[in-house]
């Protein structure tokens, strides 16, 4: 039969044994700190609940936010770069259109005089101060017509220059040339146009002011920071603010031609800046638009200090609900639990002073059974003082009924201190216990020996690595030697008392099993109760079982009873071990 669940052998329900084997939680053994624990394992919990979810969606909206955001300035700077090339292509081509219609002119000829020029150039000025100077090429590229402040070029012959060449080699009936030096040695570009006059291919020329174009670049930014330049296919500036870079100088700017717009994030000296660039169409030349990170992405960065803060405030009061809240349920919950354990400490001292006084004509039995053998004899001693009875009062005579009557007062107080412990609130100290070692400790020496005189063998059967038990090691052994003491006395002579230890499922388990005479069903049932024996009268006082049932509780541990009349017992006291504690915690 077996003891299951704290019930001794299967059926024990008295009212005071119900409350002896009540478990005791580990929460009542040191509320505090099991509350400590929970309150901190609670909060965890519910700020991950609430704070990873807030979290990935704040991240998520702040880099889609930053994202559309970002997309915007880079549109908004695109869209500018776009509208000036717009605005710069119909101004060269105004100016395309200027010289054009010189050779519309009705006194037009192929060999116009110097207040030709002089007139030509007036009217280009009319329409633009860009212009310098004004020439018309014959058919050899000799410049046979000129009006500007550079008269020495009159003569000059422009066949084997670059945009001449191409002038001559394209479709397109002008062209409009990068910045050069030529034979001024002064920074100018050349919008050239050809004709043909009376069979014979003519090319009427005009050079235009790069500072102009820069001006008129200024003139229509738009937007804080924005800064505008032109640049060649080769990344060289053809016009440019001093500030920002030199003309004719390298710009670190390349750009595919397709797309023929776009926009990116660039590093340069000046830090990182976002870059917008548009080609031309009346001139190889590639508009950027720069402007810093800290000016394109302002909005952005307004907006996301704001969602920073919000989100931020967000958590500082969601973790201030949760801390406050959870301190006080918890702290409600704590003041209950303690209230709670005191209330069963209370009904579970209760029970074992109930017992007592359920019980107080056996103890009054066990204790009377020494009381008269000290009054027997100190009866005795009198009557050998007494002259009268003529007996042997010798010291050893009287020493030796003195030795009786001290075994006598040994038996009343070993009962007193028994019964004491029954009803004593311990609170002994825990520590990790090696099982294996704390049978030793019980079995070995003097126990040992007395099972020898009794013919009684002890067989170890131990665990290797047997688990640590956190227990309160001077009541283990009180409990292991009151049991292994029952098997010897079960045993009586001659017999195998055998201790086995064994981890099983979160648990360590010490079997003690004896070859002795067994239990019946009813003594099964009542072994547990206080002052309830099996052995003769006299020599048990029906205390142990059930002070080694409630030691055993108050740690955590459980008693199982297997017996057999006439083929011995077999208690299985089982303790959870500290790993599988720390795993529950955990």
């Amino acid at each position: 039969m077996k003891n299951r669940d704290r019930k001794p052998a299967g059926g024990w329900t008295s009212g005071y044994g119900a409350l002896l084997a009540k478990e005791v939680e580990p929460g009542a053994r040191d509320t505090k700190e099991y509350f400590r624990r929970l309150r901190g394992k609670v909060r965890v919990s519910l700020l991950a609940a609430y704070l990873i979810p807030l979290a990935i969606l704040s991240i998520y909206f702040h880099f889609h936010f930053d994202a559309t955001l970002k997309r915007g300035g880079k549109v908004q700077l695109s869209s500018l770069a776009e509208s000036q090339r717009n605005t710069v292509d119909l101004f060269l081509q105004e100016r395309v259109v200027n010289i054009f219609n010189l050779f519309h002119e009705s006194d037009f000829t192929r060999h116009p005089t110097d207040d030709d020029m002089r007139r030509y150039l007036g009217k280009l000025r009319e329409s633009s101060d860009a212009f310098v100077d004004v020439g018309f090429l014959d058919g050899k590229g000799v410049q046979i017509g000129y009006a500007g402040p550079h008269p020495f070029l009159t003569g000059k012959e422009y066949s084997h220059e670059k945009w001449y060449e191409d002038l001559m080699k394209q479709q397109r009936n002008y062209l409009i040339s990068d910045i050069y030096m030529g034979f001024r040695n002064k920074p100018h570009f050349t919008i050239a146009v050809r004709q043909m006059l009376d069979g014979e291919m003519c090319v009427l020329r005009a050079t235009l002011d790069p500072d102009k174009l820069n001006l008129f670049l200024r003139t229509i930014g738009q937007g804080k920071g924005v800064a505008s330049a032109l640049v060649n296919p080769e990344g060289v500036y053809q016009v440019v603010d001093l500030e920002q870079g030199r003309l004719l100088g390298k710009s670190g700017y390349e750009f595919p031609r397709r797309p023929a717009a776009g926009v990116r994030e660039m590093d340069n000296r000046r830090g990182t800046e976002l870059v917008a660039y548009a080609w031309l169409n009346e001139a190889h030349w590639v508009l950027v638009v720069r402007q810093p990170l800290n000016i394109a992405y302002a909005r952005m960065y307004r907006a996301r200090i704001g969602m920073i803060g919000l989100t931020a405030g967000m958590v500082v009061i969601l973790v201030s609900v949760i801390w406050i809240t959870t301190g006080r349920l918890l702290h409600r919950a704590e003041t209950l639990e303690t209230s709670r354990n005191e209330l069963k400490s209370q009904l579970f001292h209760a029970a074992k002073l109930v017992s007592v006084g359920e019980l107080a004509g056996g103890v009054a039995h066990e204790i009377n059974n020494p009381l008269a053998i000290i009054s027997s004899q100190s009866g005795v001693i009198r009557d050998m003082l007494d002259p009268e009875f003529n007996m042997d009062s010798s010291p050893e005579a009287i020493r030796s009924e003195l030795d009786i009557i001290d075994g006598a007062v040994l038996r009343a107080k070993d009962i007193t201190y028994k019964l004491l412990n029954f009803v004593r609130r311990n609170e002994s100290e825990t520590a990790p216990c090696n099982l294996n070692r704390l049978l030793d400790d019980v079995v070995s020496g003097l126990m040992e020996r007395e099972f020898e005189v009794s013919n009684i063998r002890i067989v170890r059967d131990y665990a290797r690595d047997l688990p640590k038990v956190m227990l309160a090691p001077d009541q283990a052994r009180q409990v292991l030697l009151n049991i292994i003491n029952n098997a010897g006395d079960a045993i009586g002579e001659s017999g195998t008392v055998t201790l086995t230890t064994r981890e099983d499922g979160g648990f360590v388990k010490i079997t003690i099993t004896d070859t002795g005479k067994g239990m019946t069903q009813e003594e099964l049932h009542r072994i547990f109760m206080p002052f309830f024996t099996t052995k003769e009268v006299g020599k048990g006082t029906g205390l142990g079982l059930s002070i080694s049932l409630s030691i055993v509780e108050s740690m955590g541990g459980t008693i199982e009873v297997q017996s057999v009349p006439g083929a011995g017992s077999s208690f299985t006291i089982s303790f959870p071990h500290s790993e599988a504690e720390e795993n529950a915690n955990e």
